[in-house]
């Protein structure tokens, strides 16, 4: 699968998985076979964070 390069276009991808299709970043990672690690570190480069409990980049 692939995923948008540009981090603000990936964090509106990410998110609006997040919402519709899975539970959480670490099932999405999985199931798309992504690196969590790797989401997280360039979403962190524009300043945006996992929340758990929101279930979404903040």
């Amino acid at each position: 699968m692939d995923m948008p390069k540009d981090p603000v276009m990936l964090l509106s991808y990410i998110n609006l998985q997040l919402r519709d299709y899975y539970p959480s970043l670490e099932e999405f990672a999985a199931a798309t076979g992504q690196d969590e690690n790797q989401i997280r570190e360039k979403l962190a480069s524009i300043n945006y964070f996992y929340n758990e409990e929101a279930n979404q980049f903040k």
